[in-house]
């Protein structure tokens, strides 16, 4: 399980783009997300950096 905390993700737009974002890294990917919380929880075989880079490149760094 890959948890990420992404400090600008504050509406559904950003969920929407969030969740894009990593199904393009994996397809197969599992997520699960909380607006309040910030955080996406990721489960894949993918490694961690695939999902980070995608995402900052996205304007959603993971803290």
């Amino acid at each position: 399980m890959i948890e990420f905390t992404v400090p600008t993700m504050t509406c559904g737009h950003c969920v929407r783009t969030v969740t894009e974002t990593v199904k393009k890294v994996d397809a197969q990917a599992q997520l699960t997300i909380s607006l309040a919380e910030h955080r996406v929880q990721i489960e894949s075989q993918h490694p961690v950096a695939e999902f980070a880079l995608a995402l900052a490149e996205e304007g959603y760094a993971p803290a």
